[in-house]
């Protein structure tokens, strides 16, 4: 009876011993929150473009070199882009951050539409809380492990240009993550969910068309018109959507159109994405638009050429993975907004056309397995190691990414509140897989099986130097 309740006393302070440990490890990303708040709100304020967030980058490398992380600085030949690590030895967990803002969408943090003048990017992706709720977390584990003598070593990639660059790609063609166990990220969002989702790969290029100039009026004979075959690839693509897999997404922009009505214009540039969950169905949708590309120049007399900007593929999902991520949000809750933040989110829900979803903040949706629409570099990393992540209502619930309403809203605390939730759910994951060798086994598992034994991961970008101009252009 003795070696009975000896038994179960040792079981009860393990038990307790594992619940202190990962309260202390939730206690101090809350006690450090308004350093992580702030560096957020550097990021929002900076807002660079891919590729080129110089500050943004060395403010984040700054914070983690202060915490004792050893930084490798503008990895795979890109300047913004780094390694930040701590500990040694296996297992070996991997945080992303990324940094960078969006083009030509500006907003002040105020819950009506106003641009802030002289400025021209904003994030609106909400990818300032993503890099500093992910060093937060990065450096709660860091404290952990120290505090608990724990082995093995927490990675934090610093990942410029996701936004149209694809800047994670090139980390993974550098091998950069061949040694990691597994691979953790969030995304800013307008829910909380950890879902086992997957996305759809995507390709980009610019089209550019040559032709020759002449006087729109006194001589159009002796013109070729660029914009003639921009617009009839247009033409074209728009019927070929009608012949193409459901789940496809093809999306464009005019570039470059010429500049006076009287002078037929002898270059001209169309930016194309083209997405599908597939890959390989991605492929054969690609060369069927390349076609247009060369019929329209043909049609039009005029020459065309492509510089393929960026590829992604689809995020591989690992529901083993996600449904413990999932345990550590529905522990950790949604976000509680306190009377200012309420009333903030009431006068904000008013300018969408969907409805007032305010309330939902508060809850973590149910577990699920499911395809999303949307593309990120993430997918990449994914296809070469375990890969793991969830949202957090960083915004308004119902607005939507991409828009003024998230820029609002992620440079107040509104979005501080969800990047802290993201940050404790990121740590107490990290160390779940820092424990527990069979979670991250399983992981793994997992992984293998989805990804196929003759896998061979390629660079749906091609070759191509990482485009450090792709913003400039």
């Amino acid at each position: 009876m003795q070696k009975i309740l000896i038994c179960i006393c040792l079981i009860a302070f393990a038990v307790s011993g594992a619940a202190d440990d990962s309260d202390s490890l939730i206690d101090y990303i809350d006690r450090q929150g308004d350093k992580y708040d702030a560096l957020a709100m550097d990021l929002w304020d900076y807002a660079e473009l891919g590729y080129l967030e110089t500050k943004s980058s060395e403010r984040l490398q700054k914070t983690l070199a202060a915490e004792g992380f050893e930084i490798q600085s503008g990895v795979a030949n890109i300047p913004t882009a780094f390694v930040a690590s701590y500990g040694e030895g296996e297992p070996v967990i991997a945080i992303l951050a990324e940094f960078d803002a969006l083009p030509g969408i500006s907003q002040a943090a105020i819950p009506t539409r106003q641009l802030v003048e002289g400025k021209k990017n904003g994030h609106a992706c909400g990818h300032h809380l993503f890099g500093a709720g992910s060093v937060a977390a990065a450096v709660g584990v860091r404290h952990w492990m120290e505090q608990n003598d724990i082995a093995g070593t927490v990675r934090l990639y610093g990942t410029p240009a996701e936004e149209g660059g694809s800047g994670k790609v090139y980390l993974v063609r550098a091998g950069l993550f061949e040694d990691v166990d597994t691979v953790l990220h969030w995304h800013p969002s307008d829910r909380n969910s950890a879902n086992a989702e997957t996305t759809l790969a995507n390709r980009s290029a610019r089209f550019k068309f040559t032709g020759i100039a002449s006087h729109a009026a006194a001589a159009p004979e002796r013109g070729r018109s660029a914009l003639d075959g921009v617009e009839a690839m247009n033409y074209m693509v728009n019927m070929l959507r009608e012949h193409i897999p459901q789940a496809s997404r093809i999306h464009y922009v005019i570039t470059q159109g010429g500049e006076a009505p009287n002078v037929v214009p002898d270059y001209a540039e169309v930016y194309y994405y083209v997405r599908h969950p597939d890959a390989a169905t991605l492929k054969t949708i690609w060369e069927r638009v390349i076609n247009t590309a060369n019929a329209a120049a043909l049609g039009t007399g005029t020459q065309v050429a492509f510089e393929v900007m960026h590829g992604n593929h689809s995020v591989l999902p690992n529901e083993r993975l996600a449904r413990q991520m999932h345990a550590n949000l529905t522990r950790i809750g949604g976000v509680q907004y306190n009377e200012q933040e309420r009333n903030f989110a009431q006068i904000l829900s008013e300018s969408f056309s969907v409805g007032n979803f305010v309330g939902m903040e508060k809850e973590v949706m149910k577990f699920e397995i499911r395809q999303g629409m949307g593309s990120t570099d993430v997918g990449d990393i994914s296809w070469v190691v375990p890969t793991v992540g969830l949202r957090t209502s960083t915004w308004v619930p119902g607005t939507a990414p991409h828009s003024w309403q998230a820029i609002a809203a992620g440079g107040t605390s509104i979005g501080t509140k969800g990047m802290r939730v993201a940050a404790k759910v990121l740590a107490l994951t990290a160390r779940d897989l820092m424990l527990d060798a069979e979670l991250r086994a399983a992981g793994r598992q997992e992984f293998e099986s989805r990804r196929g034994e003759n896998f061979e991961y390629k660079a749906l970008l091609g070759d191509r130097e990482p485009p450090l101009d792709y913003r400039l252009l």
